[in-house]
């Protein structure tokens, strides 16, 4: 069974590369582009009012294998293979090879060498640049943008604790499919949080809880470390230490550091069971 979030195949159309696996009507091999918004939404269907599945951020690529006519894009994100609609308005021909990307959670580009100018943009955790020189205390982009150069970091820089970088997400908005400092979901935080360490992760939770890390038994679930995954269907945490975790959720409708073991009953109450508690070893280098 193909997973229709990361399979770019339809009745009508399919991607090239699913030839003689799926059963399409036509199969085509897409056009690579890119994201030129700060932030792209990724739907379910082609309207401004169908579900957020997730977001693609500033350079970030995409194959596209059909447009509507009427503003939307139907491919799939090189990133994490998520398959959705984009609004056409947002991609662009591929640029330059992005040398850097943003490591705060939210930054201004300025049209000069001054914090006094009105921003000419907003770019958020992860969204890539092309940076063409340095001028004092800005990094200049391709586009002449200058950014704070204590917000960027080379495209190969790793932050050591990726539990630190979801804890500056703190009182952001809950989102359903956002992965930004605007508002960003559980698993959207663990995918940004652990994609600034340099770890892969897939997009949704059942992903996150399939893919990541080891799981634990139930003598190791008694000694969480920091870092640890608690899963519940649907939903991901992180454990901050054994008493805490860190999760954006819907109960506060925000990023929020709780107490481990009233959440794991708050949330019980409201009918869901821990089902899984998996270990990521990170090794730093």
């Amino acid at each position: 069974m193909h997973d229709p979030r990361l399979t770019p195949a339809r009745p009508d159309l399919a991607a090239k590369y699913l030839e003689g696996k799926v059963a399409a009507a036509r199969f085509v091999a897409g056009e690579t582009f890119e994201v030129i918004d700060a932030l792209a939404p990724l739907r379910q269907a082609p309207s401004s009012n169908a579900e957020l599945m997730t977001q693609a951020l500033r350079c970030e690529r995409v194959t596209i294998y059909d447009r509507n006519g009427e503003g939307w894009a139907w491919g799939q994100l090189e990133a994490d293979g998520y398959v959705g609609w984009l609004p056409d308005a947002a991609l662009g021909k591929p640029g330059s090879t992005p040398t850097h990307r943003v490591t705060a959670i939210r930054t201004f580009a300025f049209p000069g060498p001054s914090i006094k100018l009105p921003p000419v943009e907003t770019l958020v955790m992860g969204s890539a640049l092309t940076v063409a020189r340095a001028d004092g205390a800005f990094a200049v982009t391709r586009e002449g943008w200058h950014l704070p150069r204590q917000h960027v970091a080379a495209i190969g820089h790793r932050e050591t604790d990726f539990v630190a970088v979801a804890e500056r997400f703190l009182g952001t908005p809950y989102l359903w499919g956002g992965k930004s400092s605007f508002g960003i979901d559980c698993s959207g935080l663990l995918q940004v949080s652990l994609n600034a360490a340099g770890i892969g992760c897939p997009r949704d939770s059942d992903m996150q809880q399939d893919g990541l890390g080891k799981l634990l038994d139930a003598t190791e679930a008694k000694r969480l470390r920091r870092g640890d995954l608690l899963f519940w269907k649907g939903h991901v945490a992180i454990a901050r230490d054994a008493d805490s975790i860190v999760h954006a959720n819907a109960h506060h409708m925000a990023t929020v550091v709780e107490d481990m073991r009233g959440a794991i009953a708050r949330i019980k109450a409201a009918g869901s069971e821990l089902v899984a508690i998996k270990r990521i070893e990170v090794v730093n280098t």
